[in-house]
C-alpha cells in the first residue's frame, strides 16, 4: 500500500509539473509579442528625448550600427547599438550608448546624441545606482543637469574645459558630489571622441557602416 501511494503521488507530481511547464510556456508565448512590443516603445521614447522627432523622418530602432566591449571609447561591458537618425535620406544624428565606469556607486549607462556637425544632440542616463538627492542628478526626471550639454562639442569648451567646475572645467558639480558629475563629463567627452574618429562611418555613408574595435 505504501509503495502504491508513493507512485501514485509520484505521477500526480509530475503531471502538475508537466502541466506548470506547459502554463508557463504557453504565457510566455502569448505576451512574447506584447513585451518586444513594449521594449521597443521604451527604446524609442528615450531615443527620442535625445533625437526629436521633427529632427528625423526615419525609424531609428531600424537603422543601427552594433557596437561592444571592443569597440574603443564607450566603455561598454556589453553588446548595445547606435542608433542613426536621418532626414529626406541625410543622416542628423547618432545617438551613441556609453558607459561612465567611475560614477560614485558605480557604471552609469548613458545615450549621447552627436549631431552630423559634432555637436551633442543630447545626453540622457539610462541606468544608474547614484545617491538619491545627490548623484541621480544626472536622471533628467531628478535634474536638468544633462541639459548642460547640449550644443557642447570638441571645441566647445576647448579640451582642458571638459571637465567640472572644480577641476577648472565649465561644468557645474553637484552639492556634495563630484564624483558622478565628473564621471559622465568624461564619458560625454570621450563619446565626442570616438565620433570624431569614426565620422565617415556614422555620418559619411548611405547606409551604416560597421565599426570595428582594436
Amino acid at each position: 500500500m505504501l509503495g502504491q501511494s508513493i507512485t501514485r503521488n509520484s505521477v500526480l507530481l509530475a503531471i502538475f509539473a508537466v502541466c506548470t511547464t506547459l502554463l508557463i510556456a504557453g504565457t510566455y508565448l502569448s505576451t512574447r509579442d506584447q513585451i518586444a512590443v513594449e521594449k521597443r516603445r521604451a527604446e524609442e521614447k528615450a531615443l527620442l528625448q535625445v533625437v526629436p522627432r521633427e529632427r528625423h523622418d526615419n525609424s531609428m530602432l531600424d537603422e543601427t550600427i552594433p557596437v561592444g566591449p571592443q569597440t574603443p571609447g564607450l566603455g561598454l561591458t556589453e553588446n548595445k547599438r547606435i542608433y542613426i537618425a536621418r532626414k529626406q535620406g541625410e543622416v542628423v544624428a547618432a545617438v551613441i550608448p556609453a558607459t561612465a565606469p567611475d560614477g560614485y556607486t558605480g557604471a552609469i549607462d548613458l545615450i549621447v546624441g552627436v549631431n552630423a556637425d559634432g555637436s551633442i544632440a543630447g545626453v540622457r542616463a539610462l541606468a544608474h545606482k547614484e545617491t538619491p538627492g545627490l548623484g541621480d542628478k544626472v536622471d533628467i526626471r531628478k535634474s536638468d543637469w544633462v541639459l548642460g550639454f547640449n550644443g557642447r562639442s570638441l571645441g566647445n569648451p576647448e579640451l582642458a574645459g571638459w571637465a567640472v567646475k572644480k577641476d577648472k572645467g565649465v561644468f557645474d558639480q553637484f552639492t556634495g558630489a563630484t564624483i558622478t558629475p565628473r564621471s559622465v563629463v568624461a564619458a560625454t567627452l570621450r563619446v565626442l571622441q570616438f565620433a570624431q574618429e569614426n565620422r565617415k562611418s556614422l555620418f559619411g555613408a548611405n547606409d551604416p557602416v560597421p565599426i570595428t574595435g582594436e
